[in-house]
């Protein structure tokens, strides 16, 4: 598979799961509580964490150079 094809396919993968990471996350702050301490833990957490189920694709665009 040519690097060109790859980092198409990586494209539309992590767009795809930015768009239900976003959704999901909309669905769980629904039921934290309006208390900005637990608001700025979950959404500092929610900001951070989507980069870990990114990398493994990240590396998998990347291979083959």
């Amino acid at each position: 598979m040519s690097m060109r094809l790859r980092k198409l396919i990586g494209l539309f993968g992590i767009l795809g799961f930015i768009v239900l990471y976003i959704a999901a996350v909309v669905r769980i702050a629904a039921y934290v509580p309006d208390h900005g301490v637990w608001q700025a833990a979950f959404y500092g957490l929610a900001g951070i964490s989507w980069g870990i189920p990114i990398l493994p694709l990240i590396s998998w665009m990347n291979r083959g150079r």
